[in-house]
């Protein structure tokens, strides 16, 4: 592990050297010092958040995942998801032709319950599992949209565009930039057909969390405000969907504006998202299936604020909010959720200079969500941390000791 930041710096300088960029210019660009640039290079500095990472990208112009190695290099058996990609995209290319598909396609309501099984495999961040059975669901979807009139057409692009909602959130997971853009546009090209007032701005929340890949942060926030403001009246009359995409999208606004550098307006909108979280909390209705799959809950809120913390490079704060996080608002979360707010409190451990702690975070979240965390560039960045601090305390132990023992002499 301790051979890929070293990579993870050489690919960061060959980047730099094919623009003619001198470390001084790159270093100015970050706002960091060159002797900051010059460590990242050779490997000794861990580019632990996801915001700094994206920042780096934007300024080489490469993708995120080409200077971290995404997809990691793994086993031929755990590659096979890559299988499934392959056979999404090309149902993703051909959103446009006759579909191809034997038989009579079921109805929207058959439809809509596969997706709840795709809604659970995301809440266990089983991203794989997601990918395996997708390309059929798309094909069944496109296919009832050819043949259905109405409503019932219009619910079978609604399907579709979660479809894409799903494809995007694993390709996220497991790194495959093609998979996601695809997605994405996708997404919006069928939430416009649907009907569904609320799927044009779950489309454009998944736009947003791409923008953060080029580190195009006031982007992703004027972008997020557009769907918001497309939500606005349905959020005042608390229609439980709207309340949910609304809140959702407050949080993709924090943590955009917590990269952006912007600390008062990211714990403005982790105060907007509580509102809405509490308003939905207090619906009285009859219940609401959450067909779009957004996880938003009072719970998810709160490990947010704990991560926007973080982006601002504020481990104490992060910390004490998770003194006070409740288990039982955490145990209510989907294992994906716990996934991430246990990286995050390991990351926080790690900087606060506690690395017994920060393991134990760690190890808990790769036993919650094992896929999640195995493939996630901060938990590795973290891991590495935590071995390269070992061995230099090792190191610096044996040093001692060698001197106790006149070892030189």
């Amino acid at each position: 592990m301790l051979e890929e930041a070293e990579e993870i710096g050489r690919r960061a300088r060959r980047a730099r050297l094919r623009l003619g960029m001198p470390q001084a210019d790159l270093a100015a660009a970050l706002g960091k010092s060159q002797g900051w640039v010059s460590k990242m290079e050779r490997g000794l500095i861990e580019l632990d958040r996801v915001g700094l990472l994206s920042q780096l990208a934007a300024e080489l112009h490469v993708h995120p995942n080409d200077l971290i190695g995404r997809p990691y290099n793994s086993s031929p058996e755990e590659n096979q998801w890559q299988v499934a990609a392959s056979s999404i995209l090309r149902e993703l290319r051909r959103y446009d032709l006759a579909p191809v598909f034997d038989g009579t396609p079921r109805p929207a309501r058959e439809l809509w319950r596969e997706a709840t099984r795709l809604h659970r495999l995301r809440d266990t961040a089983s991203n794989v599992a997601i990918l395996r059975v997708l390309p059929d669901l798309f094909r069944e979807a496109r296919a009832l949209a050819e043949v259905a009139t109405g409503h019932e057409r219009e619910e079978a692009y609604a399907v579709y565009a979660v479809c894409c909602k799903f494809a995007h959130t694993a390709a996220h997971a497991l790194g495959h930039p093609e998979l996601i853009a695809m997605a994405c546009e996708r997404a919006a090209w069928a939430a416009g057909l649907s009907g569904d007032p609320v799927l044009p701005a779950v489309a454009d929340w998944m736009r947003v969390w791409d923008m953060w890949a080029t580190a195009d942060w006031a982007d992703a926030l004027a972008l997020s405000d557009k769907a918001i403001g497309t939500l606005q009246d349905g959020y005042e009359r608390g229609e439980p969907l709207a309340l949910r995409a609304w809140g959702t999208l407050q949080l993709r606004s924090a943590v955009s504006a917590a990269r952006a550098g912007r600390a008062a307006e990211a714990d403005d909108r982790i105060g907007l998202a509580k509102t809405a979280a509490d308003r939905m909390t207090a619906y009285a209705g009859a219940p609401v299936y959450d067909r779009h799959s957004l996880t938003f809950s009072p719970g998810n809120v709160h490990i947010h604020a704990i991560s926007v913390a973080l982006e601002m490079g504020e481990q104490r704060k992060a910390l004490a909010l998770n003194r006070r996080t409740s288990p039982e608002l955490v145990a209510a979360l989907p294992k994906s959720r716990q996934g991430h707010y246990r990286m995050d409190v390991a990351r926080a451990w790690m900087w606060n200079g506690n690395r017994d702690k920060a393991l134990a975070e760690l190890e808990k979240a790769e036993r919650i969500a094992p896929q999640l965390v195995r493939n996630h560039p901060i938990a590795r960045s973290t891991l590495r941390s935590i071995v390269y601090a070992e061995r230099t305390t090792t190191r610096e132990k044996l040093r001692r000791m060698s001197d106790r023992f006149h070892l030189d002499g």
